[in-house]
């Protein structure tokens, strides 16, 4: 059967770039919490940021066992870039980018959609909370 699993991400940075943090909060199919991660990152841009926040996702998700992963971010960026339909043309995001589909392509199952940020409060609650932690 597998392990189904719902991340959702953010990634908060006051000033953009500012001081950042991540947050992700991880449930199974039913809606139940299995984790949360907020964690305080430095100095970034809030798409880093973002990228940074999927990726603490996959890599707890994958520690948990996940088959099919459902991440739900208010990042349209990213959700466009690792689905294929935006290119990535910073540089910068480049490298998490790679990371990102590098560790997405060892689930057996995955896709990513971009939400509403009011369907998103957790995870903003908890990359608010990250950056807090510095």
């Amino acid at each position: 059967m597998g392990l189904s699993l719902i991340a959702y991400t953010d990634g908060a940075s006051r000033g953009n770039p500012g001081e950042s943090g991540i947050g992700v909060s991880i449930q199974d199919a039913d809606g139940t919490p299995i984790d949360e991660i907020a964690r305080f990152i430095g100095i970034a841009t809030n798409n880093v940021a973002e990228y940074r926040a999927v990726i603490a996702a996959v890599s707890r998700s994958k520690e948990l066992g996940v088959t099919h992963l459902l991440i739900r971010t208010d990042s349209e960026l990213v959700a466009r870039h690792l689905t294929g339909q935006y290119r990535v043309k910073s540089p910068k995001l480049r490298p998490l980018y790679e990371e990102a589909k590098d560790l997405l392509g060892s689930i057996p199952s995955w896709e990513i959609v971009s939400i509403p940020r009011e369907e998103n409060r957790e995870a903003d609650r908890l990359a608010n909370e990250g950056i807090d932690q510095r």
